[in-house]
């Protein structure tokens, strides 16, 4: 039976990192927003339109990985799975699928991930611009895990920073 890795985190807590060794370590396959949305949309997307965008590949990417686990190969989902209601939603649709599913949990200190995304913003690659104004926006949207929400945890060290 084919399963889902979820990985889960804020900004800068190095989940894409992750999510490349785990893809290469299991065989799997790997599927990023950022990197989507780079190669779609540039860099720096407008914000008006920054969610419309996300909705459309996450739409496009969820056809792909959902054919990937019926031919019983293992996916790496780097979407960072911010809300309750969104996790909540894509368990109860890998049950459905008949799949299985690991979360994830990456931290580290906030000071140490907004170091990374400075660095990562000055060679970007396939990475999205993150400004200090958005990673503040952005740190009121994220929800940490619950108790109840079985994981994994991966804890960064200091000595994973660029």
């Amino acid at each position: 039976m084919s399963t889902a890795h979820l990985i889960h985190g804020f900004l800068g807590v190095g989940k894409t990192t992750f999510a490349r060794e785990l893809e290469v370590e299991l065989g799997a396959v790997r599927f990023s927003e950022d990197e989507w949305m780079v190669e779609l949309y540039g860099h720096d997307p407008p914000v008006e339109l920054f969610a419309a965008h996300s909705r459309s590949v996450r739409r496009v990417m969820e056809r792909q990985w959902i054919r990937c686990l019926a031919l019983a190969l293992d996916v790496v989902l780097d979407f960072g799975f911010w809300r309750r209601d969104e996790r909540d939603g894509i368990r109860s649709q890998l049950a459905s699928l008949g799949s299985h599913c690991t979360l994830y949990r990456l931290t580290c200190p906030e000071a140490q991930s907004w170091r990374r995304i400075e660095a990562r913003n000055s060679s970007l690659g396939d990475s999205l611009l993150i400004t200090r104004n958005t990673f503040e926006v952005l740190r009121g949207r994220f929800e940490p895990l619950a108790d109840d929400e079985e994981r994994v945890e991966i804890r960064s060290r200091p000595t994973d920073d660029p």
